[in-house]
């Protein structure tokens, strides 16, 4: 098991984005979390086994059709949990 927390920019906010990746998230089992942050970014943490982990990052690099997303940073995380959720915007 392992912990990332990715920081996704782009054209992220209002397009469906957190929703798609708590959906993915889940249909691959993992824990975790998402929200959106004031500053326009999607911030989520992962937690899982390392290939679906690594999945959901690849994932995220372009996200659902709507989006537009010019980045994605990948940082280890501590943080372990088996459900995924929506958490309010910081």
């Amino acid at each position: 098991m392992i912990s990332r927390r990715i920081t996704i920019s782009g054209r992220v906010q209002g397009v469906g984005f957190r929703y798609a990746l708590a959906d993915e998230a889940s249909a691959r089992n993992l824990g975790g979390w998402v929200r959106n942050r004031r500053d326009g970014t999607v911030e989520a943490l992962i937690i899982g086994p390392e290939a679906e982990v690594e999945a959901l990052i690849a994932w995220a690099r372009h996200g659902p059709p709507a989006a537009r997303v010019t980045g994605v940073s990948v940082e280890s995380a501590t943080e372990m949990g088996d459900r995924f959720d929506i958490l309010p915007t910081v």
